[in-house]
């Protein structure tokens, strides 16, 4: 993985630090073209990967990507799945019914309710591999070499003690994509620990690391402990805290802590694309 990933937060008016930012970022990027803008921008200053939600208009990003492909040749994408806010909002609009149908294939949807509730925790991996392939479509043709469980889905099952579904979830993604499957947590130590149980060594995955505690399950002291290890390939992710600390600051703990592989943020202006990127590297330059 490369040292500094591009995040997709500010393209869906996504801020931790003020609504008002959030409404701002909704408007300057309500066109792809703009979206496009900043991730050449990132590219301009050294960043070829992006990590991104598996959010509609992602497709219409992954459209231009293809239809550009000796612009794009060296560019990567992480897929993170599933968009949560998708599936919230198609309840909200077709109820439940109506989001099985639209995403789940018409012949498993009839076996669903020819099985009822029993045929569900039958055979739930199998709907799971479904909604991956329905969420991965929108990337065919790219370069998609690690692809994430979403952390409202890793916690969930995490805290179910339902590890068996986030082995299944490596295991397919290895099988049918040839990638290798991240995992995006609030629980670094204790996911950890359970994918190490289920036989995955050196796994994927993204975590919130930051001077803080922000949405740091176990406190920073154990994760520290834990990147000390060198147990997993680590990204560090919500490094300013929520907003709660100063960027340089904070990118200069996060690039000092050991096995930290990358450092993902995300930014709507050149300048401060630029600015992140001059800051980790000096910061990286300075380690003993």
């Amino acid at each position: 993985m490369e040292r500094i990933l591009f995040g997709d937060n500010q393209f869906f008016a996504v801020n931790h630090i003020s609504d008002e930012k959030s409404r701002a970022q909704a408007i300057k990027f309500k066109d792809d073209a703009a979206i496009i803008k900043v991730l050449d921008d990132a590219r301009a200053a050294g960043i070829n990967t992006f990590m991104c939600t598996t959010h509609d208009r992602i497709a219409n990003i992954c459209d231009i990507i293809r239809d550009n492909p000796d612009k794009y040749k060296d560019f990567k994408i992480y897929p993170c799945m599933p968009y949560a806010h998708k599936y919230a909002n198609a309840v909200t609009e077709l109820g439940i019914v109506g989001t099985l149908k639209e995403y789940v294939p018409g012949n498993f949807f009839g076996s669903i309710f020819k099985g009822g509730m029993a045929f569900i925790s039958k055979d739930f991996i199998s709907i799971m591999e479904l909604l991956i392939d329905a969420e991965m479509k929108m990337f065919k043709g790219i370069n998609t070499p690690v692809i994430f469980l979403q952390n409202v889905i890793t916690d969930l099952l995490l805290g179910l003690g339902m590890k068996d579904l986030l082995i299944a979830y490596a295991k397919y993604i290895e099988k049918k994509y040839n990638a290798e499957a991240g995992f995006i947590t609030m629980n670094l130590p204790k996911l950890l620990t359970v994918l190490e149980e289920g036989g995955i060594k050196n796994p994927i995955i993204c975590a919130s690391i930051n001077k803080v505690n922000f949405r740091m399950s176990g406190g920073k002291e154990l994760y520290e402990d834990v990147l000390k290890q060198g147990r997993a390939r680590v990204i560090a992710m919500q490094v300013l805290g929520g907003g709660a600390i100063p960027p340089k600051e904070a990118l200069e703990y996060v690039s000092n802590l050991p096995n930290v592989e990358s450092i993902l943020f995300g930014a709507s202006s050149r300048q401060n694309i630029e600015n992140t990127v001059e800051t980790i590297k000096y910061y990286d330059g300075q380690k003993v």
